[in-house]
């Protein structure tokens, strides 16, 4: 779940340039920047400082989100929306976006069990266009 074209290299940007080391370990927004670039699997992604920048580097998996950075409620139900990081969780150290407030608030109800359906639903969809499902 990306934007393409985002980025000077030309690789898409994944997150909507929001440093994930600081959305992954605060919970907090932080706007990344070009200066503060990391590659990874062909996705750029943006930090807002050199730290987050080297700290990711160091293990990308650990601060990437869940699905691809697709909404984790939607991939619940078969479905892929876009990942929002304004309205994100942080369970057992995983990192989960939604789509919206209203999405947010209905995950919130019973967060275990969106997110039990989205981990058996995820690897039937994951390599499913969006426009095909």
């Amino acid at each position: 779940n990306v934007t393409t074209g985002g980025t000077v290299g030309g690789q898409p940007l994944g997150v909507h340039g929001v440093d994930t080391v600081a959305l992954s370990t605060l919970n907090a927004i932080a706007n990344g920047h070009a200066t503060y670039t990391v590659v990874n699997d062909g996705v750029a992604y943006y930090f807002a400082s050199k730290i987050s920048a080297e700290t990711f580097s160091a293990d990308p998996a650990a601060y990437l989100p869940q699905f691809g950075g697709f909404c984790a409620f939607a991939v619940s139900i078969g479905a892929k929306l876009d990942g929002n990081p304004r309205f994100a969780d942080i369970v057992e150290g995983k990192l989960y976006l939604f789509v919206n407030a209203d999405v947010f608030a209905k995950y919130q109800e019973n967060p275990k069990e969106v997110l039990q359906k989205a981990e058996k639903m995820w690897p039937g969809i994951q390599h499913v266009a969006v426009g095909d499902l």
